[in-house]
């Protein structure tokens, strides 16, 4: 079933933590809402590989949408690429305005604002009951925006710099009405007739490599000791490596004369490690916030799997208890369940 052109719906969220969606200088004081609809698409992404489904890669200029033969993938078919426009208009409202004011100044802590889906081609049920499931995702386990978090910090002379505060956490205060679908139906929806796409360079960006632990975070304990780096098989030494001692930004060392070059900011040895840490424009693929707590992540199937990942996070966390890690699977069967009043 499709809906009507001119129809619109909106979500009420909450803001757990600023949202920084970034401009052209880099800063964070303003909505930019493409930031948000990117953010917002890449979890789409996500959960449209975990239930069977192919995604292409937007940004790689021979891998995205259209092929050679004109067809897209089922993600570009709402969000849109080139030859085939977006399904809908995104805008981001203040809550308080009935007349739909945009948001333009940065969302702030406890702050609730809307996200409104304006038709501009009919949408199938199948597409407004993933983009609820996505949202949904995002809030509970998740988080969204240009920037999420760096490092989080105990260290008492650190915690509250900016590049150690938290972005991106929502909560979904209202949804609005649509039909309620089972997992079966969305599976055969992603499969059906849409564009193949070789995901071999981002196939772990799948519900199915997701994780999550609610309730607990990884931090920078002290100068020496870092839980976050330690999961990551990072050395956990702020140290320098010229001088051996400690010049937080933007204090250089004075042997080099130049910004210091910690034993913390060398990559990994091990190939598996390498690949969580991330890289220079490669993000790392694990997440952690203070306030509220969570912790979530991804991992390769090639180089590890959830067991793998469930067994570092209990060396950091010695009580950590088996429910307490989520799977994507897991949470997506909960998700649709919370749906549909709790039956699947």
């Amino acid at each position: 079933m499709t809906t009507l052109r001119s129809e619109s719906r909106e979500w009420v969220l909450k803001a757990r933590s600023p949202i920084w969606t970034g401009d052209v200088d880099r800063k964070g004081e303003r909505t930019v809402t493409t930031g948000l609809l990117g953010s917002l698409r890449w979890w789409f992404e996500v959960l449209v590989r975990g239930l069977g489904g192919s995604a292409c890669d937007p940004s790689d200029s021979d891998g995205r949408c259209p092929d050679k033969s004109g067809k897209h993938c089922v993600v570009c078919e709402l969000f849109g690429c080139t030859s085939c426009a977006r399904k809908f208009r995104f805008d981001v409202l203040d809550v308080l305005n009935e007349n739909g004011k945009i948001k333009r100044d940065q969302i702030k802590k406890d702050e609730k604002f809307r996200f409104r889906f304006t038709l501009l081609r009919p949408m199938r049920d199948e597409e407004w009951a993933l983009l609820d499931l996505t949202l949904r995702l995002i809030a509970g386990y998740g988080a969204i925006g240009g920037k999420t978090v760096l490092k989080p910090s105990d260290e008492n002379n650190r915690s509250n710099q900016p590049h150690h505060q938290d972005y991106g956490l929502i909560a979904v205060e209202q949804r609005p009405d649509g039909p309620s679908m089972k997992k079966e139906a969305l599976q055969s929806y992603v499969v059906s007739g849409w564009r193949s796409v070789d995901q071999s360079d981002f196939i772990w960006a799948s519900v199915g490599n997701f994780w999550c632990v609610g309730a607990r975070f990884l931090t920078r304990e002290n100068s020496t000791s870092s839980t976050f780096n330690r999961i990551l098989g990072r050395d956990q030494r702020k140290t320098c490596t010229d001088c051996g001692n400690i010049h937080n930004p933007p204090t250089t060392c004075p042997q080099t004369r130049r910004h210091p070059r910690r034993h913390s900011d060398r990559n990994p040895s091990a190939q598996p490690e390498r690949w969580l840490a991330g890289g220079r424009a490669e993000s790392k693929k694990v997440f952690s916030f203070k306030d509220p707590p969570r912790t979530f992540g991804f991992v390769n199937p090639d180089l590890m799997n959830l067991d793998d990942m469930r067994k570092r996070l209990k060396d950091v966390w010695s009580d950590l208890a088996d429910e307490e890690f989520l799977t994507g699977p897991t949470i997506i069967d909960r998700l649709l369940a919370d749906a549909m009043g709790g039956a699947q």
